[in-house]
């Protein structure tokens, strides 16, 4: 078995896969600020289109990559049974690549035009993208965070320098940079190829056996995607009835402001893709103090990240005009990175390491079942694209809500007063951001903030004190 991880070892881990994240920053910001500002609204509306449907490939898998992190994590690379994993790789390959027939000949059949195109762009990520997270989560799973951090720079690297070339030689279509994107995938892959061969080449388990392991790891892990995915379900779901309730015009303009609530996210996935397996590498005594230390320092992070907002909102009404609506939609999501980025750091991984994975099923199939019933009233009975957009916000603060209760009383440190300081400075940027003054409201916001820190400052030295 591996040994324990420190908290000092995971804030290595954690600033390795930081660097790789600043690089994925800026190819998010090539991608989300530079690309609308030389294409349509109406060819970015239809790239988001793209970018919206290929996210949901992931699940295809049926659970089979999160079986696998949840009964391997614990090894080291030199520990793996990997026949067995490979094994579990050659199914993985076999299996998306008849969906992705089944899709293209389905999408050539009864599709037309440009949503032609995007099905047929999605149809092929589904072997590419699965790949990719096959090869991400091998390296994840063994702690080799090093090797993650090297192919996510390689991946985003091809990936922003692919799109700059395109619009440098003028293609702005769409599908060249589904293309793109899809190029990026390979490229990962193949990148990586060098530090993880053990995972793809060599001897694996017969059909049987290798179909008795499949079934083992789905049946580990169907409940563990479904919970993972559930922030994604609850804001892909209200993006999918945007889409079908008003013009794509609109929904590419909601999608700009959730592509810039993403860049918020991109230091939070770097931190999460790191803690799992140090999780569960770390004596379970130890659990309670790392979740208030983590907690404690996070919290006030994410807080004040949202001050941003008001220069940001500046400099893009200057940047893309065209986006102003955007930037209302924007005031209204950004407060979803502070319940998305503890679902994601904190509650999941922690009720991960716990093997709580059917009590994250639960919370996230009744989150999931108010959102949509939310949105659905929002668009189809109020037909109100605001109110559809706080909804997101309330649906996703109560999954984050009833998955950190459960955490805190497992752990026995259940404190009710830690959510409300959250939710009034929720309220406060909200509100601040729909006044006539953007600075009144950053005034305003920037005080609430300082009180906030103040509050809960002696939180905040807890990151930096040494297990």
């Amino acid at each position: 078995m591996s040994s324990k991880v420190s908290f000092s070892q995971i804030k290595k881990n954690i600033g390795l896969s930081i660097i790789a994240q600043i690089i994925s920053l800026a190819v998010s910001f090539v991608m989300n600020l530079i690309l609308p500002k030389f294409i349509s609204e109406y060819q970015y509306a239809l790239w988001q289109t793209y970018l919206l449907y290929i996210g949901y490939v992931g699940i295809l898998h049926f659970g089979l990559l999160d079986g696998i992190v949840l009964r391997y994590s614990q090894y080291d690379y030199g520990e793996l049974d990997k026949p067995r994993i490979r094994s579990q790789f050659k199914c993985l390959l076999t299996m998306t690549s008849v969906f992705c027939l089944i899709a293209i000949v389905c999408s050539s059949l009864f599709c037309k035009s440009e949503m032609r195109l995007v099905f047929i762009m999605t149809a092929i990520g589904i072997i590419t993208r699965t790949m990719f997270t096959y090869t991400s989560y091998s390296f994840q799973i063994t702690n080799r965070i090093k090797y993650y951090a090297e192919m996510i720079i390689g991946y985003r690297i091809f990936y922003g320098f692919g799109a700059i070339v395109m619009l440098f030689f003028g293609f702005h279509n769409f599908y060249y940079f589904c293309l793109v994107d899809l190029c990026s995938d390979i490229f990962g892959i193949l990148f990586s190829v060098h530090n993880n061969k053990g995972m793809y080449f060599g001897t694996s388990l017969n059909i049987r056996d290798t179909l008795e392991e499949a079934k083992k790891n789905i049946s580990a892990g169907i409940m563990l995607m479904i919970s993972n995915w559930s922030s994604f379900l609850l804001t892909g779901s209200a993006r999918l009835i945007i889409q079908w309730h008003w013009d794509k015009i609109t929904f590419g303009k909601v999608s700009f402001a959730f592509s810039i609530t993403n860049l918020f996210l991109t230091f939070v996935t770097a931190i999460s893709v790191v803690l799992f397996p140090s999780l569960k590498r770390t004596d379970k005594k130890n659990l309670p103090g790392l979740y208030q230390k983590i907690r404690g320092a996070i919290n006030p992070l994410l807080i004040t990240i949202l001050i941003f907002y008001y220069p940001g909102c500046w400099i893009l009404k200057k940047w893309l005009p065209s986006y102003n609506n955007s930037l209302i939609y924007l005031g209204i999501l950004l407060p979803i990175i502070i319940f998305t980025s503890k679902i994601s750091l904190l509650t999941n991984n922690y009720l991960k390491a716990l093997r709580k994975e059917k009590t994250m099923f639960v919370i996230n199939l009744i989150s999931v079942g108010i959102a949509v019933g939310m949105f659905s009233i929002s668009a189809y009975v109020i037909n109100d694209l605001k109110m559809l957009l706080v909804s997101i916000v309330i649906a996703i603060m109560i999954c984050s809500v009833l998955s950190e209760t459960v955490v805190m009383k497992t752990l026995s440190v259940f404190d009710i007063r830690n959510f409300f300081g959250e939710i009034i400075m929720t309220v406060v940027f909200v509100i601040t951001t729909i006044l006539p003054s953007q600075i009144i409201g950053l005034l305003i916001y920037t005080m609430a903030v300082a009180i906030f820190i103040f509050l809960n400052k002696k939180n905040m030295c807890y990151i930096f004190k040494k297990n």
